[in-house]
């Protein structure tokens, strides 16, 4: 198998009339997805990952040309390419990878800035309400028609960490473990946060009502929404080792903004933001059989070293086999991207744990 992951394709799976939890239906129901290595004999070395707020299922390697997912640019790495590939962590060697764009999002699965096909014009704010339970009922089908017949492991950080643990209670007998990062079993704000989003987006001189996508679109508003979620992140910690001058680090934040701005849907933030408060599986924890490898950074801005402890001491409570991992690091929200080497270890052997 080659070395590097360097012809990956970015694909679409499509259900039809899928019902949604909150109501209505998607008539045609698509997940934007990938896949790295291949699928075992015994279809049971799957790992699914799942993404952040407003990434996307590009998680590894590089892409072919003309291969490259929506509003993914086409040479960029995956972002987690230092865990995914031939003998890292998850080993593309050893596992059959598949990871999936959530439900909402801006990159290729059924969201705002996809068509309506009862309008033929982008849903924009018509798209209906979804959960993530939602998304992780999509990823199933997918898994489905995939031939997967069971997951070695759920891996994902933030958003995506809610997606395993969801996994973990929708479909507890279908997977051996999950690796949730960055994250906690409940969103900490609530519906509150969503009025001021969609204000805020409302701000920008294209807004139009929402109508924006005839009209050039609400970059300058998407652009100090994502700088202002850099930093929040940790982005200036990220930047310290390479770019040691302050003003340059910023410019550098800038930029990253602009550039995410420019293939983003404004949309898709305040539908993802609606599914994310409402997510909490703590009245769930009896129904998780996964085992569970759960990593906090301390000093995530989102969710802190404070809150992980009473978390974990629940989950045990409750009967799950959990490790619990304070990451020593001063990324923040941004860590288990940017200290994958730190933990790769202990994801590895966890995952071969999940084997015996």
């Amino acid at each position: 198998m080659d070395a590097t992951l360097d012809h990956v394709e970015g694909r679409t799976f499509t259900t039809r009339d899928f019902n949604l939890d909150l109501g209505g239906t998607l008539p045609d129901c698509r997940v934007a997805y990938e896949t790295y290595g291949a699928l075992n004999a015994a279809a049971d070395n799957a790992i699914m990952v799942t993404h952040g707020y407003t990434s996307s299922a590009h998680v590894a390697g590089r892409y072919a040309p003309g291969k490259a997912a929506k509003g993914v640019p086409k040479d960029q790495p995956g972002w987690w390419d230092a865990l995914i590939g031939p003998g890292k962590a998850i080993d593309t060697n050893r596992y059959f990878v598949v990871s999936a764009n959530a439900l909402g999002s801006a990159h290729g699965s059924s969201g705002p800035n996809t068509i309506d096909p009862v309008t033929g014009k982008p849903y924009g704010p018509t798209f209906p309400d979804v959960t993530l339970r939602d998304s992780v009922r999509a990823q199933k089908l997918l898994l489905d028609s995939l031939g997967v017949k069971r997951l070695h492991a759920v891996v994902g950080p933030s958003m995506g960490g809610f997606q395993a643990f969801q996994w973990a209670v929708t479909f507890p007998d279908f997977m051996r473990g999950i690796v949730p990062t960055v994250t906690a079993p409940r969103m900490r704000s609530g519906l509150e946060a969503i009025e001021a989003l969609t204000k805020r987006l409302a701000t920008d001189p294209n807004w139009n009502g929402g109508w924006y996508y005839e009209n050039g679109g609400i970059r300058t508003v998407l652009e100090a929404i994502r700088y202002d979620t850099l930093v929040q992140y940790g982005q200036r910690e990220l930047l310290a080792a390479t770019i040691p001058d302050a003003a340059a680090r910023e410019a550098a934040i800038r930029a990253t903004a602009r550039a995410w701005a420019a293939n983003y849907d404004g949309h898709s933030l305040v539908a993802l933001r609606k599914a994310i408060s409402r997510f909490d599986i703590t009245d769930e924890y009896a129904k998780i059989k996964a085992k569970v490898l759960y990593v906090i950074a301390p000093n995530d801005k989102l969710f802190p070293g404070t809150i992980g402890p009473g978390y974990a001491a629940d989950l045990r409570k409750a009967g799950v086999d959990i490790t619990y991992v304070e990451l020593v690091t001063d990324k923040g929200h941004l860590a288990s991207h940017a200290d994958a080497e730190q933990w790769a270890p202990m994801l590895r052997a966890f995952l071969e744990r999940l084997a015996g």
